[in-house]
């Protein structure tokens, strides 16, 4: 696609239902650059009614993957159509997503009603976090009512990842065990829904109290659910169905849900001026300009104070 006519194409295209075109626009989306925004743009103007969109972080091994799975079966039965975003971070060999997630989907990914896409950073600094909130829009623009965002490990890009989601669903094991880790990470600020995923271990009792526990410490006495699951027998998954479908209209209901998503909007804003800020700085560090400005700290012509109001001079200038 070189021009801004056949990428208005395909997104019309993914707007009338069309799969493949959804999944180029998703891999636009992925690549960053000028098309992204001209994609950004396309999402924006087409004023798409509001998708739900949910995060499901936790642990590796937790089942994510699999209570996910669990979870667009209890949509569809419910005759709700939802997409699946699937967030990689730690590709940055092969620059792409890892398959796992939609292998494990793969049953779900044959119904017309479900998409399935895989996304990493492509090795991008802020680029993840970028590409996903633009995959969300683009989703959302063509016609997804219900967006799971599904994140790979736990840790600070997690917590970002899921702060771009209107709720957080955080998914634990029995025996978990390590309160201090999950508070370090912040995921025990920002759940609206915890889960106990493979409730029939031993440990249940324990780490649900650990998680009450340490909702009780959480500011403001709010009731978060706590939801035991068998993800692979699909045992509780229509609890947490439901109490998403609750949580969500609650928000909704309240003002949050508005709070939450003009929050998010200032987020990706700064983000996303921060990552061309990188750039620009980046090519005037690299510029004749620059190269001699370095020298002059070296040689002590001048400090890093000044060195630093001449470089930002200079990209404000060009």
């Amino acid at each position: 696609m070189s021009s801004a006519a056949p990428l208005q194409e395909l997104f019309d295209r993914g707007r009338r239902g069309e799969r493949g075109a959804l999944a180029r626009l998703l891999s636009v989306a992925e690549a960053g650059g000028a098309q992204a925004a001209q994609l950004d743009a396309l999402c924006a103007a087409a004023a798409a009614p509001r998708a739900r969109s949910i995060g499901i972080t936790g642990a590796p091994g937790a089942g994510k993957s699999t209570l996910t799975a669990a979870l667009l079966g209890v949509a569809r039965n419910a005759d709700q159509r939802a997409a699946v975003l699937a967030i990689d971070p730690s590709s940055p060999l092969t620059g792409g997503a890892i398959l796992g997630d939609r292998v494990r989907m793969h049953q779900a990914a044959v119904d017309e009603g479900v998409f399935i896409r895989s996304m990493a950073s492509r090795g991008q600094q802020g680029g993840l976090a970028q590409a996903a909130s633009l995959g969300v829009r683009v989703l959302e623009a063509c016609g997804w009512p219900w967006i799971l965002l599904e994140t790979v490990g736990i840790g600070q890009v997690e917590v970002e990842i899921s702060g771009r989601a209107d709720l957080v669903v955080v998914v634990l094991n029995p025996g978990w065990g390590d309160e201090i880790q999950a508070n370090k990470a912040g995921l025990m600020e920002v759940a609206d829904i915890f889960v106990i995923n493979k409730a029939d271990r031993e440990g249940v009792a324990q780490t649900r109290r650990d998680i009450e526990g340490a909702i009780a410490a959480r500011p403001g006495g709010q009731q978060i659910p706590v939801i035991e699951t068998i993800a692979t027998r699909g045992e509780g998954v229509p609890e947490l169905w439901q109490a998403i479908v609750e949580r969500h209209a609650a928000l909704d209901a309240s003002g949050e849900l508005a709070v939450r998503r003009r929050a998010r909007i200032a987020a990706e804003l700064e983000s996303a001026a921060l990552s061309a800020l990188r750039g620009r700085l980046a090519a005037a560090m690299a510029a004749e300009e620059g190269v001699r400005l370095r020298e002059r700290i070296a040689s002590g012509d001048c400090g890093i104070h000044e060195g630093v109001a001449t470089l930002l001079g200079n990209i404000v200038r060009d």
